[in-house]
């Protein structure tokens, strides 16, 4: 299984190609609204890992979705860790002793 990160250009590609095929490096960029070098290095990226297949024409590149086990997962956070102190309800004891400067 492939997991690929949430929000990221890869996911917005592969979404767009398991619902459109056949469809052109053109296509992909018209609707996502990203430049044809941010799509073209995406898919090459993709082309490496196995994901995707780029099959180049003289005017056009088709893309074809080779793998279908891909899962889209979160980033994971690292939350500051908030340490609560425990109100006992008592109020300090009053010193009335010398007081040092």
């Amino acid at each position: 299984m492939i997991e690929i990160t949430s929000g990221s250009h890869e996911e917005r590609i592969i979404k767009l190609l398991q619902k459109i095929y056949p469809i052109t490096v053109d296509q992909i960029k018209e609707n996502l609204k990203i430049s044809k070098d941010t799509v073209v290095r995406v898919l090459k990226k993709l082309e490496v890992h196995s994901v995707v297949k780029l099959d180049p024409l003289p005017d056009k590149i088709y893309v074809s979705l080779l793998r279908h086990d891909i899962s889209f997962v979160t980033k994971k956070r690292q939350r500051k860790f908030i340490k609560h102190s425990k109100n006992t309800g008592k109020e300090p004891d009053e010193y009335n002793g010398i007081m040092y400067v």
